[in-house]
């Protein structure tokens, strides 16, 4: 199975490139399930139904989040009814939404998506190693083909999780930074890792966000709104191959695209 997953894409020229870019991808590694991280669709912050129903019809499968997912309060109902949409598993019981899906792709069989947030400088939430043992044992049920999304901060955290679960999840790609990483790999077990997939979203930019603005934050210390710059943008992603009888990954290759 091929799996393309996209960065997290930013705000209005993020989506853009999205578009511009979806049939070139499509035409170049004909994967078989494309997951993005849509948190900061919506202007650079949170994801709106309509932004979600936008992605969802450009051919994404599937759409992961993390932090920022709650941000709109119109996306609440939202995430309660549409299972595409998923947040981070270990976010309290009884919060809105899905923590996981299993898709059924059209010919490579089905495979499973799950989301985590990480707790390194990031809200103290349930534990997200843990979660996955919990959320594997349930997802390897229906699918050996098991993509995880960690959203999180800290590159310690993420390398953790992914030799915790290396053997267990077939990938275990992170997200969050908005800064692509070259440490892609497939771990001795198979499950394929990179510390952060990066972001679709504005080149010139401090991760998105008008750097004017980044950097009067750091100078000031005081609250400044954050805008999204105009200018050059990139496309952040990989691709997997997966084998769908072991649910082992035999490779994972980034993807950088300028506008």
């Amino acid at each position: 199975m091929k799996v393309l997953f996209i960065g997290d894409i930013i705000g209005e020229p993020g989506r853009k490139m999205v578009r511009a870019q979806m049939r070139g991808l499509v035409e170049a590694h004909r994967p078989d399930l494309i997951i993005a991280n849509g948190e900061n669709a919506a202007g650079g912050f949170g994801i709106t139904p309509d932004i979600a129903e936008e992605l969802l019809s450009l051919g994404i499968q599937v759409l992961t989040s993390g932090n920022h997912v709650w941000d709109k309060k119109e996306i609440e109902p939202y995430l309660a009814k549409e299972d595409r949409l998923i947040r981070p598993a270990n976010y309290p019981e009884g919060s809105a939404g899905y923590g996981s899906v299993v898709i059924s792709t059209p010919g490579a069989g089905k495979a499973a998506v799950l989301n985590l947030e990480g707790r390194v400088f990031m809200s103290n939430l349930e534990d997200p190693f843990r979660t996955a043992e919990r959320e594997l044992e349930k997802l390897k049920k229906e699918t050996p083909v098991i993509v995880i999304d960690f959203h999180a901060e800290a590159t310690s955290e993420k390398t953790a999780l992914a030799w915790h679960l290396d053997g267990k999840a077939s990938a275990v790609l992170g997200t969050h930074t908005h800064v692509q990483t070259a440490d892609e790999r497939v771990l001795p077990g198979g499950t394929a890792f990179i510390t952060d997939v990066g972001m679709t979203g504005p080149s010139e930019s401090v991760i998105g966000v008008r750097k004017e603005d980044a950097i009067a934050r750091f100078l000031t210390q005081r609250p400044r709104k954050f805008e999204i710059p105009k200018g050059p943008v990139h496309l952040d992603a990989v691709v997997l191959d997966i084998d769908t009888r072991t649910g082992k990954a035999a490779s994972i290759e980034r993807i950088h695209i300028k506008s």
